[in-house]
């Protein structure tokens, strides 16, 4: 049976991605099958602003069997651009052009928390009601390895001939349950004083009505002097990552002189003691704009940035639900070498409550500032900082032959 596949390349680099190339040397294997590539990391402000280009694909996906989440990851999960093009996917109402596919997560990384970006694209295959096959998390050289070639093609293989099958699948992550509570806070008492730390509230975009503005006014409204509160809509960010690496030598952006972000992370965040970071939960993770923050960061490549400041976060939407985002947002802390104060959020349906959830991680967050306080990383900080440290310092790297590079070998597969 010859089975129409559509890639989805989740990579700011289009054709130069290596995770691509994975998929084009299965391709290659299967020449039997009808592969269709779609760019929706890179042609993102295209989709965006073109929605005959965004029916397009789904129209493509529609008539497919089955469909291969391609993408390299960006702190735990996928990249910004990749994100928003989920996003559309929901907002767009095109859900029904992916019901009862066939589906693959295939990913490239040093597998640092490869784990959770595939729980997450696990998590929207199941949302899209889609037969999730199984993931396959390579190792950024794997291809030029033989052994490793093989293993892949033993993974594609099994994907390709379940779909000709029409073999049934499980899912494993049920459907959110977001309830309808509306947040009436009460009057904060201004009462509390930073000591001395220097605070700021980070908010991917302000709603007035919205229970995370409600919640964002309530906590800074806790403390007697104001706090700075900062919207990522208001900051100067021309676009995500692009993964070029440039930063790798030097901390030098691609971006650098082009927007505003580096100074502003430098300046504003880099230089608070207490960082809130505030967002609303869309489709399993924050929004777009949420990891558009945390994947341009990566300009101070593995470097922590945040040591020993108190982080929190507000989220509104239904985080106990999403193991995962708890996960990561743990990790986020912990690999930065800071302190998670804590976590609040909207889930409890009691506006009293959470009134004084919210006042008494104000008082937390300045208490431990004052102690300097930042708790010892478990698995998620050991492990990761050691994944990082064996990158860099260990022997990772592969020799390849006449000094070519890692893309030009895999396209002569």
């Amino acid at each position: 049976m010859k089975l129409k596949i559509a890639v989805l390349s989740g990579s700011p680099k289009g054709e130069d991605s290596v995770t691509l190339q994975y998929v084009r040397y299965l391709q290659k294997v299967h020449p039997e099958h009808e592969f269709q590539v779609f760019h929706a990391a890179q042609q993102i402000r295209k989709l965006e602003r073109d929605p005959g280009a965004f029916a397009a694909i789904m129209e493509s996906v529609a008539a497919s069997q089955a469909v291969i989440w391609s993408f390299p990851l960006y702190y735990c999960l996928v990249c910004s651009q990749y994100k928003r093009f989920i996003e559309l996917i929901f907002a767009r109402g095109r859900e029904d052009a992916f019901r009862d596919k066939y589906a693959l997560s295939l990913s490239t990384s040093v597998h640092f928390f490869d784990h959770t970006a595939h729980n997450y694209i696990q998590g929207i295959c199941d949302d899209l009601r889609m037969k999730y096959f199984g993931r396959y998390s390579a190792e950024m050289y794997d291809l030029v390895r033989s052994r490793e070639r093989a293993r892949f093609l033993v993974c594609g293989d099994n994907f390709l001939q379940t779909a000709a099958s029409g073999a049934p699948a499980a899912t494993q992550f049920p459907p959110l349950r977001s309830g309808d509570f509306i947040y009436r806070p009460a009057a904060p008492y201004p009462d509390l004083t930073s000591g001395g730390k220097k605070m700021l509230i980070l908010v991917d975009e302000i709603q007035s009505e919205s229970n995370l503005w409600q919640m964002v006014q309530t906590f800074a409204g806790n403390f007697a002097h104001p706090v700075e509160t900062v919207a990522l809509t208001g900051v100067d960010i021309k676009g995500g990552c692009l993964g070029c690496c440039r930063c790798g030598l030097d901390n030098t952006c691609r971006y650098q002189g082009k927007d505003g972000y580096i100074d502003f992370y430098n300046e504003k965040v880099k230089g608070a003691d207490i960082i809130v970071f505030a967002g609303e939960i869309r489709d399993r993770y924050l929004s777009s704009r949420w990891k558009q923050f945390f994947d341009r960061s990566f300009f101070n490549t593995h470097t922590p940035t945040l040591t020993g400041k108190q982080i929190a976060f507000l989220i509104s939407g239904p985080l106990g639900q999403l193991l995962n985002l708890t996960e990561i947002l743990s990790a986020y802390a912990q690999f930065q070498q800071a302190n998670l104060a804590g976590i609040v959020t909207d889930e409890g349906g009691d506006s009293a409550h959470l009134d004084a959830l919210l006042r008494e991680l104000a008082r937390r967050t300045v208490r431990l500032a004052g102690q300097g306080y930042t708790q010892p990383p478990d698995y998620l900080g050991v492990g990761g900082m050691k994944i990082f440290r064996d990158e860099v310092w260990g022997g990772a790297a592969v020799c390849l032959p006449g000094g070519s590079s890692l893309l030009q070998e895999a396209r002569l597969l």
